[in-house]
């Protein structure tokens, strides 16, 4: 059975401690080779493994590991025979590791092996591709679009009319861009859908009209975009996605929004029309954002918070309608504790 991505090479135990500036624990060997990763319940001679905490402190006793990134608090534990690698920090240490090992999963590549452009993919003449741009079969670029090279235009992907992509990038499967200007290194995961109509209607008796969207989406370099995620053009001012920002799977971002540098956005996180979203601002999964509101530089929302006021920069804040946490907390603690009581008594809810 394939693995599907494997280590494009190995690396001793030597190597990483360089690599992650572990310190090899006294007498064990530098050049054991290790060419894979894996958890502390699986690993085997030719993996290497981490321990950042107490929690699966257990899983040492049998493990069989070829090297372990560990904290130097629980070094002492580590069995016979494994390569310990001492560090404060060994999961950041491991992420360095596989990044070196696996530098092939860090973007999506061709699902076909294409080189070059495929025999059935659609490129008007009028579109300029650089050296060097990959397309898929079925792929669709429309004209006037302009993409750069080193770019990967994947399997059934569509780019429209003027579309300008930088380069290093990769459109994932099935993804469509239209109305959209995208900088150098941005990954679009299949399935997204980018610079289509945002959600514009004036209500009245007679029916809804629909308010024309005239805008652009402006994805700034180095962003990610998950799989089925769909931004919306602006209607009266471009959305924008901000330099580093990492956006997960399953995401609605709607018509003006305006998204800061190196956000993380996690899954099924809605915002709304108008909103302002400052520099590195994490939005926990679930997290609905309500139109024409600014969240503050710094801001971390909990999982399905609902956010329908202003949000500090450097807030913490949770629960529904959103809160400070500190708040969100006594209250839910204030809660539990009335609904106790009431049991105790024998009072109802009603």
């Amino acid at each position: 059975m394939p693995d599907f991505i494997e280590s494009s090479s190995a690396l001793t135990t030597g190597e990483i401690a360089v690599l992650t500036r572990a310190k090899l624990r006294e007498g064990d060997p530098p050049d054991r080779r290790i060419c894979n990763i894996a958890p502390l319940d699986s690993a085997g001679p030719g993996d290497i493994s981490f321990l950042d905490t107490s929690k699966y402190l257990d899983a040492l006793v049998g493990l069989r590991a070829g090297a372990c990134l560990i904290a130097p608090r629980f070094a002492a534990a580590a069995p016979p025979g494994v390569v310990v690698l001492e560090t404060p920090h060994p999961y950041p240490a491991f992420v360095a590791v596989a990044r070196k090992l696996f530098p092939q999963a860090l973007r999506p590549t061709s699902l076909f092996e294409t080189r070059g452009r495929a025999e059935t993919a659609q490129v008007h003449a009028t579109a300029r591709l650089e050296a060097g741009v990959t397309v898929d079969p079925l792929a669709v670029i429309g004209p006037r679009a302009e993409i750069g090279a080193g770019t990967l235009i994947g399997a059934g992907a569509m780019i429209g009319p003027d579309v300008r992509i930088g380069r290093d990038c990769v459109i994932g499967p099935g993804a469509t861009v239209v109305y959209a200007l995208i900088g150098d290194r941005v990954i679009i995961h299949p399935g997204a859908r980018i610079g289509q109509d945002g959600f514009g209607y004036l209500p009245s008796p007679q029916g809804h009209q629909k308010i024309p969207q005239t805008r652009r989406v402006i994805i700034q370099d180095d962003v990610e975009i998950g799989a089925n995620t769909t931004i919306d053009r602006g209607a009266t001012r471009d959305t924008v996605i901000g330099e580093g920002t990492k956006i997960d799977n399953l995401v609605q971002i709607g018509h003006n929004v305006s998204i800061g540098r190196h956000c993380l956005i996690v899954s099924q996180v809605g915002i709304s029309g108008s909103v302002v979203v400052g520099d590195f601002v994490m939005l926990g999964g679930q997290v609905g954002v309500a139109d024409h509101i600014n969240i503050g530089a710094g801001a971390m929302l909990g999982a399905r918070a609902g956010v329908m006021s202003e949000v500090p920069s450097g807030a913490r804040w949770a629960g529904y309608p959103a809160e400070p946490v500190g708040d969100w907390k006594r209250g839910v603690a204030t809660i539990r504790r009335l609904v106790r009581s009431g049991r105790r008594t024998g009072g109802t809810s009603e």
